[in-house]
């Protein structure tokens, strides 16, 4: 069965991305943040060990419990964080 989400950020553009997750920061112990962009491409960064993934509307990407990081928008953009208690995308 396919996880499902218990909470998500509200839809963000590059204008209204907060400086919070445009900066270092991290989920809290055992919740899992699932980065869905619905228009455009985010750099998703992690800081340690240091890895950029370019997400998609095609291709979302899983934050780790605890893993630093922050969003970059290359570009126009509008996209959704979801959390989970568990791994939401497999092989991720």
């Amino acid at each position: 069965m396919e996880p499902k989400p218990y909470k998500a950020t509200p839809i963000f553009d590059a204008d209204s991305l907060p400086a919070a997750i445009r900066s270092a920061h991290n989920t809290k112990q055992g919740v899992w943040g699932l980065l869905r962009v619905i228009e455009g491409v985010v750099d998703l960064v992690f800081h340690d060990p240091p890895a950029v993934i370019r997400v998609t509307p095609d291709h979302p990407a899983s934050i780790p419990p605890e893993a630093v990081h922050h969003v970059e928008p290359a570009g126009p953009m509008r996209m959704q964080v979801e959390f989970y208690r568990e791994l939401p995308l497999p092989h991720s």
